[in-house]
């Protein structure tokens, strides 16, 4: 069963085994410890920092293990934060960031901070500009994500980095995503990583602090980890991360141009094969195995059903989930459509013929969502003067942009449609419905229940 999810978590590494197997039997005992089996273990680990470090490309004493990325990059911003704390309490985030930095900005901002989000284009591209027109004199940290978990776009680390070297505001790279695939750029004060996204094992994050970067580890600290990250060190699970993030970084180059192949493939031929159907990200500045594609009239969750239920395992950022009735704040941040969203993230390894029997097996699963949706029943629409008014109030995505798409040939030329809907996602699935389609978003207005999405016909 083909697994197409590596951005959510990449499959184990045959490296991260077998190094984690190995190290069960020298690694247990306690590394503080100065009798045989404690040195043996200090060793191990030792070892396994220096060979991150070189990966990371800092030096061993900044490298932090953590239990998990997430720990990571709350760790680090808390710290970075608790550092510059004399400097101010304003904190610079992207509006595309993993969730873990966006809870940490919501906390920051409940204790009485302040954040600012820098938006991105419809590609997920953060502006450098943009972060130093942000820059403020209480500003006390940035944080800038080196590549999105759900389009797969590549920010420019570099160039933020410089803006904020410039005024001298420390930047934090969440490199979670790309790590895998080479070091982040820049001249960046902190960074985090999660090993089970370049195929080690779940439970081992890292967190970087260069020397210089102001920084004050919060909460109860030990004499582990440098006080960050307190409590007994998972030495096998460590090693493996290690080993794993050296052995991928060996295939990196290869693999990046083999998997860049198969995702420029599928970006081509998805809409091709699939009507209605808005590929998202970057085209260029991406990570080499994700792809993200929404799909008109189709519930997303139900589409990750049928594409499970023909052996592929893939994600989504649709608002269409048991789980959320609001999309995904990346795809809402970039303004694209939501709606029947899929994101394929290839692990390394990746067969071509699978990448094929996908795209042969898709056509038919989003045919099938869209059937089972159905049309609107006429009592659904009335008119109200000269303009065409589609009740979708109570009803969830894509079920107001299909029955905005079944009513707008009713109208002339320049005439109007009012789609009333209470639905979050509808704010982003009308307009993106109104440019693939060549309608003209008119705007939205509050209604008596929900909102009121106004197109007018063009052709």
């Amino acid at each position: 069963m083909p697994y197409f999810d590596a951005a959510s978590s990449a499959p184990l590494h045959p490296v991260a085994r077998q190094a984690l197997l190995a190290s069960f039997d020298e690694g247990w005992a306690d590394p503080a410890r100065l009798y045989r089996e404690g040195r043996r273990a200090r060793v191990l680990l030792d070892a396994a920092r220096e060979a991150a470090a070189e990966a990371v490309g800092c030096r061993p004493d900044e490298l932090t293990f953590t239990s998990s990325g997430t720990r990571a990059v709350h760790t680090g911003i808390a710290g970075a934060l608790a550092g510059r704390r004399r400097i101010g309490r304003h904190l610079i985030v992207s509006a595309v960031e993993h969730s873990s930095v966006l809870h940490s900005a919501e906390l920051l901002e409940a204790a009485g901070g302040s954040v600012t989000q820098v938006a991105v284009d419809r590609t997920g591209l953060v502006d450098p500009a943009a972060y130093g027109e942000a820059l403020r004199a209480d500003t006390a940290l940035a944080c800038l994500q080196s590549a999105n978990h759900e389009v797969g776009t590549e920010q420019p680390v570099g160039a933020v980095a410089e803006v904020c070297r410039e005024a001298g505001v420390p930047l934090l790279v969440d490199a979670a995503q790309s790590l895998g695939w080479g070091p982040a750029a820049g001249g960046w004060s902190l960074l985090t990583a999660s090993a089970h996204k370049w195929g080690g094992p779940s439970g081992v994050g890292l967190l970087v602090v260069r020397k210089g970067a102001r920084f004050a580890a919060q909460g109860p600290v030990d004499e582990r980890e440098s006080g960050r990250a307190p409590g007994f060190e998972n030495i096998p699970a460590i090693v493996a991360a290690a080993a794993s993030l050296r052995a991928v970084r060996a295939e990196a180059a290869e693999e990046a141009a083999r998997l860049r192949e198969l995702t420029d493939r599928i970006r081509a031929r998805v809409p091709r094969l699939v009507s209605d159907v808005e590929v998202v990200g970057h085209p260029v500045r991406r990570l080499p195995g994700v792809v993200t594609f929404s799909c008109l009239y189709v519930d997303g969750e139900a589409l990750l059903h049928e594409l499970d239920r023909e052996g592929f395992s893939v994600s989504s950022g649709s608002s269409c989930t048991s789980s959320t009735l609001t999309p995904s704040h990346v795809l809402r941040a970039m303004g694209v459509l939501s709606e029947g969203n899929v994101r394929v993230s290839l692990p390394s390894g990746t067969a071509e013929e699978d990448v094929e029997r996908f795209l042969a097996v898709l056509p038919r699963a989003v045919t099938a969502v869209r059937e089972k949706l159905g049309a609107p029943v006429a009592s659904q629409v009335a008119r109200e003067e000269d303009v065409l008014v589609v009740d979708s109030l109570g009803k969830r995505c894509p079920i107001p942009v299909i029955e905005l798409a079944k009513v707008i040939g009713d109208v002339p030329v320049g005439g109007l449609v009012r789609v009333l809907s209470d639905d979050e996602a509808a704010r982003l699935d009308i307009p993106a419905w109104c440019e693939m389609r060549g309608q003209e978003y008119v705007g939205a207005e509050a209604a008596e229940k929900g909102t009121a999405y106004v197109v007018r016909r063009v052709s």
